[in-house]
């Protein structure tokens, strides 16, 4: 089997490596293309070429999903994937530009250096190519997580635009503090923080740019900014009861004194 990886980004050497086939690399910058097909024993690919593979995967940033697959489309004989992060608009693009074809979205839901990890999936239309391309993501320990395109897209809403816009927005808004007054929930969002600013800025703007959730961050933050005490202890109750499924939600008298940090 021979595969085409457009896009020769950390995601598009992530998805070649460990892969049992021959694998090319196209990308806007050769170089790019060069390194990461030097990282899997590859080849490079011309990104304007008409060659055909058995399996091609846009590797590309899911703003510029759709028009991936509409201009390497017909390079696959057998299935079109990708590993863009959403999946609603590539497995639509998908379906109209290959329709006869095996159709897959994965997104793995990790950093590629934090390998292997849960990557969700939704089959457009499966076959013994991409049934392949699974098995050997779980031969590599990931966990496959089967989905629908729609409970995914929603679930990123959550998992990704307002976990990312809430982590940023505190990086923003607070200073570090001085040595000593770390708190341990203060030291949780601060390693929180550390962990996202050292990823790339494009990913974290692509995925604002395709999936909401940032805005009912920012409408709580205002809430709970305008709010009178008796109103924060609402919103807090209101919040416990969503998230602390054991019910064990503390009540006025509480284990720690007025002056402390509940934990």
């Amino acid at each position: 089997m021979d595969v085409l990886i457009v896009g020769a980004g950390s995601m598009g050497t992530w998805f070649g490596r460990g892969l049992e086939a021959d694998v090319a690399f196209a990308d806007l910058d050769r170089d790019a293309a060069a390194s990461a097909a030097e990282s899997v024993d590859g080849t490079v690919a011309d990104l304007e070429g008409d060659d055909r593979y058995d399996v091609v995967c846009l590797a590309v940033p899911m703003t510029h999903v759709a028009e991936a697959i509409d201009a390497h489309a017909d390079r696959a004989k057998q299935a079109i994937v990708d590993v863009s992060g959403v999946m609603d608009v590539p497995l639509e693009a998908m379906a109209e530009q290959a329709s006869d074809r095996e159709r897959v979205s994965f997104h793995p839901l990790f950093a590629p250096e934090r390998a292997p990890g849960s990557i969700a999936v939704v089959r457009g239309r499966s076959g013994p190519t991409t049934d392949g391309l699974i098995e050997t993501l779980e031969a590599r320990g990931n966990d496959v997580l089967e989905t629908t395109a729609a409970e995914h897209d929603e679930a990123m809403e959550t998992v990704q635009a307002a976990t990312h816009a809430a982590v940023l927005s505190f990086a923003l808004a607070a200073s570090p503090a001085p040595d000593g007054f770390e708190t341990p929930i203060y030291d949780g969002l601060s390693d929180l923080v550390e962990q996202v600013t050292e990823g790339t800025p494009r990913v974290y703007a692509d995925i604002q740019a395709s999936f909401d959730g940032a805005d009912a961050v920012a409408d709580a933050a205002a809430e709970l900014a305008e709010a009178d005490p008796a109103a924060v202890e609402s919103l807090y109750r209101e919040a416990a009861d969503r998230w602390q499924t054991d019910g064990s939600t503390e009540t006025d008298n509480e284990a720690t004194d007025t002056a402390g940090e509940p934990e």
